[in-house]
């Protein structure tokens, strides 16, 4: 988020992931993050459960490089998926629907 590099984070480790510092990448990134914030959620633990109550989906394959990044991706499960934000999202995405090509 605005251009932050995080310690430890995958682009700072390996120089990579340019495609998602674009302009509309950091649009989409910031209505996902203000979602995640209008409804108390932790964007990471809001993005596993999006992906977990897709219908076609059967498993949900997680990654985490620490304790706590993995403590969050197993208990996302515990995110209340509701019918205001799953319409949220869908409008975060129909308005950058492809943001990171």
């Amino acid at each position: 988020q605005n251009g932050a590099l995080p310690e430890g984070s995958r682009k700072q480790l390996f120089n990579r992931l340019q495609r998602y510092e674009s302009p509309q990448a950091n649009k989409a990134i910031e209505s996902y993050l203000a979602i995640a914030k209008k409804h108390g959620l932790d964007p990471s633990q809001m993005a596993n459960q999006f992906v977990t109550t897709r219908p076609f989906v059967t498993s949900n394959i997680i990654g985490a490089t620490t304790m706590e990044q993995l403590k969050l991706a197993v208990t996302s499960v515990d995110v209340k998926w509701s019918e205001e934000l799953e319409n949220e999202i869908e409008a975060a995405h129909l308005d950058q629907p492809n943001p990171c090509p």
